[in-house]
């Protein structure tokens, strides 16, 4: 068996990093991808290994050289490389494929050693390796009988998002028995080439060949084994995180990019907060059916979006700013405070984040729960002199939750002290207790000193359309929050969702009443691990202690690398005490980690 690796492509999406050498020679964590691919092939002991050059074709030929490859390897030069697509370097080596058994490549590849295993252990002579499609992939997608018999290509002109769970995506790694190419494929190859040009693809040919009654080839699927096509620069990035040998260092890549974990394949995401239940369908569908509007046309400006706003949460147009996500608001008013302000500790560090530390009083409750109520607060903070508090309700990463009552207390502590209270309700639709929130405008008007904000990210499902809240009594500074934004803070999508989310309140009782039963499942299932203490939690999350000395950087590594879910590790937020943090998230999903969590520490 040989191998055909096709590399004469000039990478132009690469820009700066092609722009004196081919993209094979990029470097993905200190090793370019022509090394990486020669030596994995190294080890299958192969006859010799065909290189297709072109563009910078002498000095990939001269670098191949110093790689110390024992393998036998065969160079072809594609002189018009820039006017030709990779059918005219695959007809360049049509008479090697005829040869012998063949393993063709693209040299833009990455993937891991079981890749090639997959290919060519399996007992069918011809097969072109492919993947179950998903968002991330782009390309020639294909479609599968039962008998993995493909029975069509999908280009992407005629790629249907609504058929996208029915597709396969081409990995651009096959294996041609000699008698296939001798046959079938080559002879295709030479009239296609003829025919149309050389300025086509290869899987063009494949189409033409799938065509015939009793085709030689047919599709191999992967399960869950790694690999990725390296096009741009994005690509490269995620490339690094996904095949860095230094688990450590994967850990810190995936942790700083803080989101976007749909473009790595099969990642489950245990860290960042969302709502399971919500959308429902019918509201998603009704934004797809809005898709081109919204794409193409400019959303409203503030005053408009406030109107909308206003409508959802029953305020005042005046008393409610909409921002680009909770952060965005936090900013604007953290940046408009002075004096001494109070924190509890550990909590979401945004609001600290964005004020003067030697200005800041934090309150640490002295528990393993990191509980408190307000008569703890106001314990605490009765002789600090503060100009404003803020507190999460309920609390992350501790899920701690303060009932409304209680809260009243605090509005009113707060009001004879004139402290403003800033309360944070991001989590607080996944309490027990309902009709718990302070966004009411009878108590807003009546209290001036006190600012309420909500991620509609975290509470309604929808972290990629970026939309916040903040509403309050005091209108001069919501006013002043409005100038500090953008006219446009948000796009078209956010806008269109507060527009109609109105309708769709029911459904949101009923995704709140199905998330609770879960949360409570899922918090009793992690109680039967004898390794954990499970805190109780109000929220969306569920923070537990690690018990027995268990490190908890060492189990978010360990869940990572072996198990692809993500977890959020609280070492930082607790003084180096052994917390994690769990998003509780669909039945399904959620077992998946009670499994991967009793592998992990022994009981199962």
């Amino acid at each position: 068996m040989q191998a055909i690796i096709l590399a004469a492509g000039m990478g132009r999406r690469l820009k700066e990093l092609t722009q004196n050498q081919t993209k094979c020679m990029v470097k993905v964590n200190g090793v370019t991808l022509i090394d990486r691919m020669l030596h994995q092939l190294e080890k299958k002991h192969l006859s010799q290994i065909v290189v297709v050059v072109g563009y910078e074709g002498q000095k990939l030929i001269d670098y191949i050289s110093t790689l110390n490859i024992y393998t036998p390897i065969v160079f072809i030069n594609n002189p018009i490389y820039d006017k030709t697509n990779n059918i005219y370097s695959l007809f360049l080596a049509r008479e090697y494929l005829k040869q012998e058994d063949t393993i063709l490549l693209e040299s833009d590849l990455i993937f891991e050693d079981t890749v090639l295993d997959t290919l060519i252990q399996d007992p069918r002579t011809s097969l072109a390796l492919v993947d179950k499609y998903q968002s991330w992939m782009d390309g020639t997608c294909i479609k599968l009988d039962e008998n993995d018999q493909i029975i069509a290509f999908i280009p992407g002109k005629k790629f249907r998002f609504e058929e996208r769970d029915s597709y396969y995506k081409t990995v651009n790694l096959y294996k041609f028995s000699r008698q296939f190419a001798q046959t079938c494929y080559v002879p295709f190859l030479e009239a296609y080439s003829t025919a149309l040009g050389s300025n086509e693809y290869y899987e063009q040919v494949l189409k033409v060949v799938i065509a015939l009654d009793q085709p030689e080839i047919c599709a191999k699927r992967l399960n869950g084994e790694l690999w990725y096509e390296i096009d741009d620069i994005q690509d490269l990035d995620i490339a690094e995180s996904i095949f860095t040998p230094d688990e450590e260092e994967k850990v810190a890549l995936l942790q700083g990019r803080f989101g976007g974990y749909w473009r790595y394949p099969k990642l489950l995401d245990f860290c960042y907060l969302v709502n399971p239940y919500f959308p429902p369908q019918r509201m998603v569908d009704e934004i797809k059916a809005s898709f081109e509007k919204l794409l193409t046309e400019y959303p409203s400006g503030m005053r408009v979006n406030s109107l909308l706003a206003a409508k959802n949460f029953d305020v005042q147009p005046e008393n409610i700013v909409v921002g680009n996500g909770a952060a965005e608001l936090i900013k604007s008013l953290m940046e408009q405070l002075e004096g001494r302000v109070g924190f509890i500790s550990p909590t979401f560090e945004e609001y600290h984040n964005r004020y003067d530390r030697k200005k800041s009083v934090t309150f640490v409750p002295d528990n393993p729960d990191y509980a408190y109520s307000v008569k703890d607060i106001t314990a605490y903070f009765s002789d600090k002199n503060l100009s404003a508090l803020i507190v999460i309700n309920p609390d992350n990463p501790s899920g701690n939750y303060i009932p409304k009552k209680d809260m009243l207390e605090l509005v009113s502590w707060c009001a004879a002290r004139k402290i403003k209270l800033i309360v944070d309700e991001s989590f607080i639709d996944f309490a027990e207790e309902e009709n718990n929130t302070l966004i009411d405008q009878t108590l807003l008007t009546q209290n001036p000193h006190l600012y309420v904000i909500k991620s509609i990210s975290k509470s309604y499902g929808v972290p990629g359309l970026r939309l916040g809240i903040l509403a309050s009594g005091d209108t001069k500074t919501v006013t002043l929050v409005k100038q500090d934004v953008a006219i446009w803070n948000i796009n078209s999508f956010a806008e269109f969702y507060l527009q109609i989310e109105e309708k769709y309140k029911a459904d949101y009782h009923v995704a709140l009443g199905l998330f609770r039963q879960e949360r409570a499942r899922f918090q009793s299932e992690l109680c039967k691990i004898n390794q954990l203490r499970v805190i109780p939690s109000q929220a969306n999350f569920i923070m537990v202690e690690l018990l027995e000395g268990l490190s908890p950087k060492v189990l978010l590594k360990k869940l990572l690398i072996k198990h692809n879910l993500l977890i959020k590790e609280l070492m930082t937020k607790t003084n180096g005490r052994d917390y994690i943090r769990l998003a509780v998230r669909n039945p399904e999903d959620n077992n998946v980690l009670l499994e991967a969590l009793r592998k992990e520490l022994g009981e199962q």
